[in-house]
């Protein structure tokens, strides 16, 4: 199977908006522009926190059914989403730690997906690959001289499908399947927090803002030993930012609606889209009713391009602090106090946050640092009840080496920074665009190498297979939101960071890309070959 990756950037792209990095009403630390709502939008903390459901296996096997669902986020609006099982978030799916799972896929929807399970140490085959389709029924194949790509079905006026336009990129490898696709998971690695998103090459940003994300927890018996929060005091809290039309329809600068033509995002947007709705699983500005106890949050950042700055204060500005416990990898070896957690597209953080001294009442809110107006606002606590309450975090919680530069490792260098692509500005590494049959680098399995990281923006650095520990950022040691296994790293502009990484068991092609979606859809993107 052949697919084709499309050239993206218009002619209005040749030369970026001045200070187009910068968001348009937003702070100098974020990378994009605002999109504003057309919709009223509700009074903050008004709206319960909801959980999504969970989902573990039978037997081996979990089903997803993918597709779109009209469901309630701004309060008395419908919005249509396409979606995991009908829900935004998509449930939580629950493994255990080398428990293998199949998670079975099926289509309903009228676009192509292809499922990545970000942060999964997993076979190529089942890693998401962007070019590796999941296509719904009636999506039909259309044979053209460079092979085979698809099409719609449906009446498109554009009369294209995926890897169908002119000056493509073929994919000769690209492995496309109809109706349903099965993912496989060896689950062989600690317990963690991990989620899974839509990947497709060049639509990335769009179907994940339509809906496509949902957490997957690993769990194992050496953090069940540990004396930490759990049951109804362990909260799953997906971050996303969102925009919407008057009558609750998602708001989205895309060249083409349909998602069937021409990719990525009107010229002003190219930076990263920002929405002024700030969701806490699908919720806008929630609130969660708590016991006065302590309680495990496992933060993501599942924004397409805004960066967070999370503090707690009470009522009566009081700071309460987060206790740190966990990365985007696992444990970290022990806890680590933060009075502030900043994160980035793709990064997870895993905290306990302590309200045994809050009276029945008491609310504490949490507040985004990097946002303004509506968006420095994220959700709130409100202290239902006093508790007891038996947890004592151990100081230590598991065995994390420390982070040395091993001796005579392979040192490759990644450029994340604006390119011309296809004689237009776009984004690129190493002054290339994505070419999904092109690897950029050929790593041995079992090696461990050096990476560096250098960038014009901010770009959150992601890298699929295997985990990393950050060795320096700029001419100093790790900053305090580098600690323990990361598979993603906020890069800050002009800076560099250095990582090590080993690539374990899986031989095949995976990927190093910056998690600004829209970055991401205009080609920030490279391909690497396991070996």
């Amino acid at each position: 199977m052949r697919l084709r990756r499309r050239t993206f950037l218009g002619a209005g792209l040749a030369v970026p908006v001045a200070g187009s990095l910068a968001a348009c009403g937003e702070t100098p630390q974020q990378t994009g522009r605002l999109l504003r709502s057309a919709a009223r939008l509700p009074k903050a903390y008004a709206t319960p926190l909801p959980l999504p459901p969970v989902r573990r296996p039978r037997g081996e096997l979990i089903e997803i059914a993918q597709r779109s669902a009209t469901v309630e986020i701004l309060p008395g609006l419908k919005t249509e989403m396409m979606t995991y099982d009908g829900v935004f978030p998509g449930p939580t799916l629950e493994t255990r730690r080398g428990e293998a799972v199949t998670v079975r896929h099926t289509s309903t929807l009228t676009l192509p997906t292809a499922t990545h399970l970000h942060g999964g140490h997993t076979p190529a085959k089942s890693d998401g690959w962007p070019t590796d389709l999941l296509v719904p029924p009636g999506f039909e194949t259309k044979h053209t001289e460079h092979g085979s790509s698809h099409g719609s079905s449906h009446g498109s006026s554009h009369g294209r499908g995926h890897g169908s336009g002119h000056q493509g990129m073929a994919d000769p490898e690209a492995k496309v399947t109809k109706g349903s696709r099965d993912y496989r998971y060896p689950l062989e690695q600690p317990a963690t927090t991990l989620w899974y998103h839509d990947h497709r090459m060049d639509f990335t940003a769009p179907q994940v803002w339509r809906g496509l994300a949902g957490f997957h927890i690993v769990r194992d018996d050496e953090e069940d030993a540990l004396s930490l929060p759990r049951g109804e005091r362990e909260l799953p809290l997906m971050i996303t930012d969102r925009s919407f039309d008057e009558d609750g329809a998602l708001r989205y600068p895309a060249i083409d609606p349909e998602l069937l033509g021409e990719p990525g995002v009107e010229d002003r947007y190219m930076a990263g889209v920002l929405g002024d709705v700030v969701l806490v699983n699908g919720a806008p500005w929630p609130e969660a009713e708590v016991d006065g106890a302590q309680y495990r949050l496992r933060l993501l950042n599942a924004s397409n391009a805004r960066r967070y700055a999370l503090r707690l204060h009470t009522d009566d500005g009081k700071p309460v602090g987060f206790t740190q416990i966990g990365s985007d990898g696992g444990l970290l070896s022990t806890p680590a106090e933060h009075a502030e957690v900043t994160m980035a597209p793709g990064e997870r953080f895993d905290v306990v946050v302590d309200f045994r001294e809050l009276a029945p009442g008491t609310t504490v809110e949490m507040r985004n640092g990097l946002g303004r107006g509506r968006t420095a606002q994220v959700m709130r606590f409100r202290i239902a009840r006093r508790a007891s309450d038996d947890v004592r975090i151990p100081q230590r919680l598991a065995d994390v080496p420390p982070p040395e530069t091993p001796g005579g490792a392979v040192v490759r260098r990644w450029h994340f920074r604006r390119e011309g692509v296809h004689g237009r500005r776009g984004w690129g590494i190493n002054g290339k665009p994505f070419d999904p049959a092109v690897p950029q680098a050929q790593v041995p399995l079992e090696s461990t190498e050096i990476w560096e990281f250098f960038t014009d923006a901010h770009h959150p650095v992601h890298v699929h297979l295997s985990p990393f520990q950050v060795l320096r950022r700029g001419n100093h040691g790790p900053g305090p939101m580098d600690l323990g296994w990361k598979d993603t790293v906020d890069v800050r502009p002009y800076e560099a960071v250095r990582v090590r990484v080993k690539f374990e068991r899986y031989a095949g092609r995976f990927l190093i890309h910056c998690h600004n979606l829209e970055h991401e859809d205009m080609a920030m993107m490279a391909g690497f070959e396991t070996i």
